[in-house]
């Protein structure tokens, strides 16, 4: 990895340059398992970008006004204001990762989006472990003001020469009235690589908050349960998430959404594939106040007998006229289902991808092409490992 480092200020309205300057800020292998959950390495049609690796910032910036991006540790010296939000969507004391975290976090992410202010294009955050047996502890706070809107891809990787290591990550989002964020998560880390991300949100009248979860890679233990809560009226909430877990791997994934004012909505939908190893999938709804709406999917495929999925749907009513459902399905694929596209013209082994491809063919808006490569060659792997 390269020592160069650049720093780009948010008063600087600067179009970023890429990662692939001459020399380059990172080495080729490292560029590309950026490039693999969704990092543009070129920095093109980016509203800003942000790139940590292990302790060191190497990029943080904002390229279109009324946007800022820089490390947390630099906003809190920044802006007085800011402790009102650090540790407030997610408790400090909530359990040991989060306990450690406020005593090692180093850096991570500050993004706030001024009042009305809508961004054309995408930010694309990175945390990068590129030294092997290191923990990387971050703490990130995301802000989108009244009325603004913002999309925010953040791809989080291991490097080719990490066997192992950590990843702690607390993140906390703050949705005002009437502003939307749509946040999509893209994680890709070694075999023997333990992930611990702590999330909160909040979520004003009339916000919405869209969460996109994928992973495809093998990793030993991925265990997060991010919460966010709708407390304003007609706030919004929709999480979204994509599962492939090969041998070995372990991961416990869920979402919880706190309905508490009137008129709002969520939505959680999983999609999730084992190829030998174990998922945990987990969802819970909470309506507190009467004509919420809550809806809760969950949905499995085992394609290899080792395999484990334990689907855990959650639906809490807490007053009358709340209106909340859930449907939740695991199973291997029908032999029928293959015989349809077999007669159709397929072989068994296409019949088998497509039919996977679609299972995981979960709209994520802004996709980037490379993320969406991404997930076809962990169809395809799925199918090779379950055949």
């Amino acid at each position: 990895m390269r020592e160069n480092v650049q720093i780009l200020r948010r008063d600087q309205g600067v179009s970023f340059p890429a990662l692939l300057l001459d020399p380059p800020l990172m080495d080729a292998g490292d560029l590309d398992r950026m490039s693999s959950v969704g990092v543009d390495v070129q920095c093109r049609g980016r509203s800003g970008n942000f790139v940590q690796v292990d302790h060191r910032v190497l990029q943080a910036g904002a390229a279109e006004p009324g946007l800022e991006v820089m490390s947390t540790s630099e906003a809190l010296q920044a802006y007085d204001w800011l402790t009102e939000y650090r540790w407030r969507a997610v408790s400090a004391d909530k359990d040991e990762f989060t306990r450690y975290a406020r005593e090692h976090a180093r850096h991570g992410y500050f993004i706030r989006v001024l009042p009305g202010a809508r961004i054309n294009h995408p930010l694309q955050a990175c945390l990068y472990l590129g030294e092997d047996g290191l923990t990387q502890c971050v703490h990130n706070i995301v802000i989108v003001e009244e009325g603004a809107e913002l999309n925010i891809i953040t791809g989080c990787a291991s490097g080719p020469r990490v066997g192992s290591g950590a990843h702690i990550g607390v993140s906390e989002f703050y949705v005002r009235k009437g502003a939307k964020l749509n946040f999509t998560m893209i994680h890709s880390w070694a075999e023997d690589v333990e992930v611990r991300p702590r999330t909160g949100t909040f979520v004003d009248a009339g916000g919405t908050f869209i969460s996109n979860y994928v992973c495809t890679r093998p990793v030993r233990h991925l265990q997060m349960y991010p919460v966010s809560h709708l407390r304003g009226e007609g706030a919004v909430a929709r999480y979204q998430s994509i599962l492939v877990a090969p041998p070995g791997s372990r991961m416990d994934v869920g979402s919880r959404v706190v309905l508490e004012a009137p008129a709002t909505k969520s939505e959680i939908i999983a999609r999730t594939i084992t190829t030998g190893g174990e998922i945990i999938s987990r969802g819970h709804l909470v309506g507190r106040v009467p004509g919420v709406k809550a809806h809760l999917e969950c949905r499995g495929l085992l394609l290899a007998p080792e395999g484990l999925i334990h689907a855990v749907p959650e639906l809490e009513a807490q007053a009358e006229g709340v209106e909340m459902s859930h449907e939740a399905a695991v199973g291997k694929i029908a032999p029928e289902e293959i015989e349809y596209l077999m007669a159709r013209g397929l072989s068994a082994e296409a019949a088998v991808s497509t039919i996977v491809r679609g299972f995981l063919n979960v709209d994520i808006p802004g996709l980037p092409p490379a993320l969406r490569d991404e997930i076809d060659r962990a169809v395809a792997l799925s199918r090779e490992q379950g055949a």
